[in-house]
């Protein structure tokens, strides 16, 4: 196996054992273990644990990605049922896996206080603010529209967001209060959604004969 393809699976293997186990169970030996390879291996296609870390950020970033940009280009055609459907789809990506978004919080404080990882909490949440962005500005082109604050504002609330529905729900997994959580959210951000103004047409040229050229 290339080693770019062995990184990917021990990233997978890492992501599988913090989803199950937390972060602090994802050792090299646990790591290897779940992706069934030789200790030797994981140092052949990885600097250290803490770096793959960072692939594994990547990895969930993705797939969340994924999933609520699925949701938005699924045929809505008016603001709030988009952004409805979108962080809809973000919860329920939440809900299916409840203990990968918990490795999430865990990895972010393990780096907090981690000199090593000093610049990952940055890394990640940069990575989740883009993804945001993407999101926000494909609603544009989607629906029409444009947004009337900056979308790197409005990213970093979608972001407050989730981040406080995700913790709400870990806690009491009142999956009703999340619901009525985000209709609230998503009643909050639909009034920064404007109609696009219109294309200002080009004028043409006037045309000239031959013998106005001349």
């Amino acid at each position: 196996m290339p080693a770019a393809e062995r990184r990917v699976a021990l990233a997978r293997a890492a992501l599988a054992v913090a989803d199950r186990d937390g972060v602090h169970a994802a050792t090299t030996r646990a790591i290897v273990a779940e992706a069934g390879m030789p200790l030797s291996s994981f140092h052949y296609a990885v600097p250290s644990r803490d770096e793959l870390l960072r692939d594994v950020v990547a990895l969930v970033v993705e797939g969340e990605s994924d999933a609520a940009l699925a949701e938005l280009l699924a045929g809505a055609d008016d603001v709030p049922t988009v952004l409805r459907r979108t962080l809809g789809a973000y919860l329920e990506h939440v809900r299916t896996a409840p203990g990968r978004e918990q490795a999430m919080f865990e990895l972010t404080q393990y780096a907090l206080r981690t000199a090593e990882l000093a610049d990952l909490p940055a890394a990640q949440y940069a990575r989740y603010h883009a993804t945001a962005e993407a999101l926000l500005t494909a609603a544009e082109q989607h629906l029409g529209i444009r947004w009337s604050a900056p979308v790197s504002d409005l990213a970093r609330l979608v972001v407050t967001i989730t981040d406080g529905v995700t913790l709400g729900w870990l806690a009491d997994r009142d999956d009703a209060a999340a619901d009525r959580t985000l209709d609230l959210a998503t009643a909050a951000l639909a009034p920064f959604a404007h109609p696009a103004p219109a294309p200002v047409p080009v004028p043409s040229a006037p045309r000239t004969t031959p013998l106005e050229e001349a």
